[in-house]
């Protein structure tokens, strides 16, 4: 399946295409080198961008997650489950930038 790239990582992969084809295959390795399944992989890939703050890779696998039918409250979930070890603020942030993704395909 072709993923529509946002601006930053689609800029990349046009300058270095090289660089983005050993990023993807790099990734594929990574997704099958173990037991989890997709839906759980979709999971934590996005609790690891809730941890590390990143508001673009929040934003790139709440989409993709809702693309491969995560629920909502599934999502916002990942969210709740950080607060305890990032703190309330910065997963009240990322809640936010799920959210701002939901709405946005609400209202597409």
């Amino acid at each position: 399946m072709a993923v529509k790239l946002q601006s930053g990582a689609a800029q990349l992969a046009k300058q270095h295409p090289q660089i983005w084809a050993a990023y993807e295959t790099l990734g594929a390795a990574c997704a099958e080198a173990g037991p989890l399944d997709a839906r759980t992989r979709r999971l934590v890939k996005l609790a690891l961008a809730v941890a590390s703050e990143s508001e673009g890779a929040v934003h790139s696998h709440t989409r993709r997650g809702a693309d491969e039918g995560l629920a909502k409250d599934e999502l916002l979930h990942v969210a709740l489950l950080a607060i305890p070890s990032i703190g309330l603020a910065k997963a009240t942030a990322a809640m936010t930038w799920i959210e701002d993704i939901l709405r946005e395909r609400k209202g597409a």
